[in-house]
């Protein structure tokens, strides 16, 4: 599950993925991202239906959110529609 600004800042490079990629992509303001990732290491604040969107899209290119304790993420190969 994607948690925290940092999480989601590190499944971003491990996909190659712009900001304004992944707002695209889950239908968001590219600001949405950058407020995501600007929460650091705490708790992303905002819509569930936003962070969902942003978790389901990081999935589709092949991330694997993390959570043994502490949160992170790890690349499992590109998922093919």
């Amino acid at each position: 599950m994607l948690a925290t600004g940092n999480q989601l800042k590190a499944a971003r490079a491990l996909a190659g993925l712009e900001q304004k990629d992944v707002a695209e992509k889950a239908g968001v303001n590219v600001n949405t991202i950058r407020n995501m990732e600007a929460a650091g290491a705490g708790q992303i604040a905002g819509r569930a239906q936003n962070v969902q969107n942003v978790q389901r899209v990081l999935e589709q290119e092949g991330i694997e959110f993390l959570n043994h304790g502490q949160p992170g993420v790890r690349l499992v190969g590109k998922k093919l529609d």
